[in-house]
């Protein structure tokens, strides 16, 4: 027997396919079987639809994409699981999320690809993917088994958290990835640059006693990667971006026709480096919290369609870790559950991005950097649909998120555009 599920009446935005119009669309079997202006159901010998969204004033998108999550697991279930995780991600809206694998410990081989996977089908609720790592332990000496983590499925390779700082290392990964036609991604950090530093070098580190984090860390490693790009012409992902500087790098690398992106996130967006002068360590984040000028470099970038993804980079921890000194505190903010609001907020209100061009940043783009087939509302593509309400405005409560950690700075903010339901392979997984 069929499963039907019929959405009427909502703006379709899916820019895979150039749609972006009052649309109906149909799904069956949890698969996409028609998007049109008017659905009849008798066409489709559909006598008595069980399922009918009217989605008025809404739109209907394919689901949003996420290349850069935390979860925790295996290790630090106490700060967020798969299953905590994966709630939080239909909450804001994604259907499908890259996990990290900074995890402890890391996910270095094939059992731990696929521990990730099966953890994620048991949770039912978003499609989790993993990246491995680039080498054992993350340590930036000897490769991990790459070729094997392939095979199980991972979508590509990072050591997230750390920048493989010996080139002749990153190289080798590099043109071993050609074998497997995956993405390898960097966490662009020369250490030498970065040393301890807890935020962004300058006048504000100065004055707040803290140790700072060059900008050159980030544009060092980058353009040292950009030069082994140019030697192997092999796709590579720049993580989380945040200067000025990076964004030159990548223009120029772009004009010479490098197969090279890179993802910009909420944080970097929305903050700069005087939020810290609290020492409040929601605001602590690395690659840290830059300046005005590199926000409006970076929106720049995107406008220019010069970066490839927005990205989370959801990173939740304890509020016993977060309450610790300054300099002792880990990194990171959650923000899964109210990404969509601070990305309309920093790309939507300013004018930077109109709706089609925030939509194919969350769907489509993200989706072709790490090659899956999703981000699209085709006919017969697997039906992943984001249903967002965009003149809702709420107030972000962290008490309410699903994530089991709290580390958000954005508490309070009010934001637009609120997501009223998640389907997620044509099951509804989430309602507001």
């Amino acid at each position: 027997m069929n499963s039907e599920l019929l959405i009427k009446n909502g703006r379709v935005i899916d820019p895979a396919n150039g749609v972006d119009k009052k649309c109906d669309v149909l799904i069956v079997d949890g698969n996409i079987a028609e998007v049109a202006e008017e659905i009849q159901n008798s066409k489709f010998k559909i006598q008595n639809c069980k399922t009918v969204i009217d989605a008025a004033g809404k739109l209907v998108v394919p689901g949003l994409i996420d290349i850069h999550v935390h979860f925790r697991e295996p290790g630090d279930e106490e700060e967020e699981t798969i299953a905590s995780g994966s709630a939080a991600a239909v909450a804001g809206g994604f259907t499908s999320v890259v996990c990290m694998p900074n995890t402890n410990p890391p996910i270095e081989n094939e059992t731990d690809v696929e521990y990730i996977h099966r953890k994620g089908r048991q949770a039912r609720k978003t499609h989790v993917y993993t990246m491995g790592a680039i080498t054992k332990k993350r340590e930036g000496v000897e490769l991990a088994e790459m070729g094997l983590m392939a095979e199980a499925g991972a979508v590509g390779f990072t050591d997230d958290g750390n920048g493989v700082q010996d080139p002749a290392v990153m190289l080798r990964a590099l043109k071993y990835a050609t074998m497997f036609d995956v993405v390898i991604a960097q966490h662009c950090q020369d250490n030498g640059f970065a040393g301890d530093g807890v935020m962004n070098a300058g006048f504000h580190s100065t004055i707040l006693g803290l140790p700072g984090i060059d900008a050159l860390a980030e544009e060092a490693m980058l353009w040292r990667d950009i030069q082994l790009v140019k030697k192997t012409n092999i796709r590579y992902h720049a993580q989380h971006i945040s200067t000025a500087g990076s964004v030159e790098l990548i223009r120029a690398a772009k004009k010479n026709s490098l197969p090279i992106t890179c993802e910009v996130t909420p944080h970097h967006l929305l903050l700069t480096e005087q939020r810290c002068a609290e020492y409040d360590t929601n605001y602590k984040v690395n690659p840290p919290l830059r300046t005005e000028r590199d926000i409006e470099a970076l929106k720049e970038a995107i406008a220019e369609g010069l970066v490839g993804a927005l990205a989370t980079d959801h990173a939740p921890h304890l509020q016993s870790e977060k309450e610790l000194e300054f300099l002792a505190a880990p990194f990171g903010i959650a923000s899964l559950e109210c990404a969509l609001g601070l990305y309309v907020k920093a790309l939507l209100e300013p004018g930077v991005l109109d709706w089609p061009g925030l939509i194919r940043l969350m769907t489509e783009k993200p989706a072709n950097i790490i090659g899956v087939d999703k981000g699209t509302l085709g006919k017969g593509k697997q039906a992943d649909v984001t249903i967002i309400d965009p003149d809702a405005e709420y107030e972000i409560d962290v008490n309410k998120f699903r994530s089991k950690s709290r580390n958000c700075p954005y508490h309070g903010w009010t934001v637009k555009g609120k997501v009223e339901k998640t389907i997620v392979g044509g099951e509804i997984r989430f309602e507001a």
